[in-house]
């Protein structure tokens, strides 16, 4: 990134991923959701293009590039009404995890299929008791002879019915300190002991939630991701790409909100010209250009940080990315509503069912506040809250 802009190969990126996002677009999204449906069909043409793996390296099907070039396809996708949480979830914190971490035989087993999508990876780290507080997770792996047994419950788990493998955050006893340590193992959705229950969700998406039980979930040695004493460093590798994601989801689907408003605002005439000549439509909407604009520089900020290996630097840019993006959304979904009218609450027009998906880049993957305490605490030196 230079000068505040992308180059020229990642815009035209942007351009190749929205046209082929363009060719379903959110009527056909929303009627698969809404039908109870799939959109393995874009999932697997993102793949087949490229775009899916682009972060992943060369030698594992990927197109070796980095984090800006995943988030930017994410982007797009969601400007063009077809946000896939999942992108964020398997090639960005998975292949990025694995890619870093990973035993070659590891990479070589996983990253392909992560790659051109024919193998989707979920990401389990949230528990009921926990939330936020990846201290109290209580899932844990114990030693079995060459190999572990895994047990817990885990929440909110994104597109487990969709992945073959789920990468789960557990802990695991230190037999040196006894302590529990955070340890990550890659656990196929087949496995003995393993379940998973649908959560039912007023979110208009294909990608559902759900709830996970393991119990005595037997994993060979080779489960186990990183080094064993790795710890926080390598979860918080999958987390900088996580955030980064989840705002360019954010930023891509509060400029799709902003494209239909104001296409909107452009035909509709109650008096003598169209309603967007009128500045209490016209101002809404200009404010959520801004903050969208805003958010984007910052995002682009934390991937070119990550991608430059700076993590602590990148953990900052990423948390305000997210923050800022999921508040340009909800602003600018509930703008494009309001400018709507009484059609901004039917399925007509297209608008209505993003309410929830913008709240939920307030709360997802981390809340807006918890990023206000990290801010709070890392940039500015104040004392901890919590």
């Amino acid at each position: 990134m230079t000068n505040f802009t992308e180059s020229d190969e990642r815009l035209e990126l942007r351009r190749q991923v929205a046209r082929l996002a363009g060719k379903f677009g959110r009527d056909w999204f929303a009627e698969r959701a809404r039908a109870g449906e799939k959109t393995t069909e874009l999932w697997l043409e993102i793949g087949r293009a490229g775009y899916l793996g682009i972060n992943i390296p060369e030698e594992y099907g990927g197109g070796g590039g980095g984090i800006g070039d995943i988030a930017a396809v994410c982007e797009e996708l969601a400007a063009q009404g077809c946000p896939l949480l999942m992108m964020v979830v398997s090639p960005a914190i998975c292949g990025t995890v694995i890619a870093r971490y990973g035993t070659d035989e590891q990479k070589q087993r996983w990253l392909p299929g992560i790659a051109d999508g024919t193998s989707t990876m979920a990401f389990a780290i949230t528990e009921p008791d926990a939330g936020t507080n990846s201290h109290n997770i209580t899932t844990t792996a114990r030693r079995d002879g060459d190999g572990w047994l895994l047990t817990g419950r885990k929440v909110y788990i994104s597109g487990v019915d969709e992945a073959d493998n789920v990468l789960v955050v557990a802990r695991a006893e230190d037999a040196r300190t006894g302590k529990l340590k955070p340890c990550l193992f890659v656990v196929p959705t087949d496995s003995a002991g393993f379940e998973a229950h649908a959560i039912a969700m007023e979110i208009v998406s294909p990608e559902k939630q759900f709830q996970v039980f393991m119990d005595d979930v037997r994993l060979p040695a080779d489960a186990l991701v990183g080094d064993e004493d790795g710890g926080l460093v390598q979860l918080f590798a999958g987390l900088n790409p996580e955030r980064i994601m989840a705002a360019s989801f954010a930023t891509g689907l509060g400029r799709h909100a902003l494209d239909r408003a104001t296409a909107y605002a452009k035909e509709r005439t109650v008096w003598k010209a169209p309603i967007g000549s009128h500045q209490a439509i016209a101002h809404p909407l200009a404010q959520a250009h801004i903050e969208i604009e805003l958010a984007r520089l910052v995002t682009q900020k934390a991937a070119a940080l990550c991608d430059a290996g700076d993590d602590m630097a990148a953990g900052e840019a990423a948390n305000m990315a997210k923050y800022a993006a999921g508040e340009a959304c909800v602003h600018a979904v509930d703008a494009a509503v309001q400018t709507h009218g009484g059609n901004g609450i039917t399925q007509e027009y297209g608008v209505a069912g993003l309410i929830v998906a913008s709240r939920t880049t307030r709360i997802a993957p981390v809340s807006r506040e918890m990023i206000l305490n990290y801010v709070a605490m890392h940039s500015l030196g104040l004392p901890k809250s919590y």
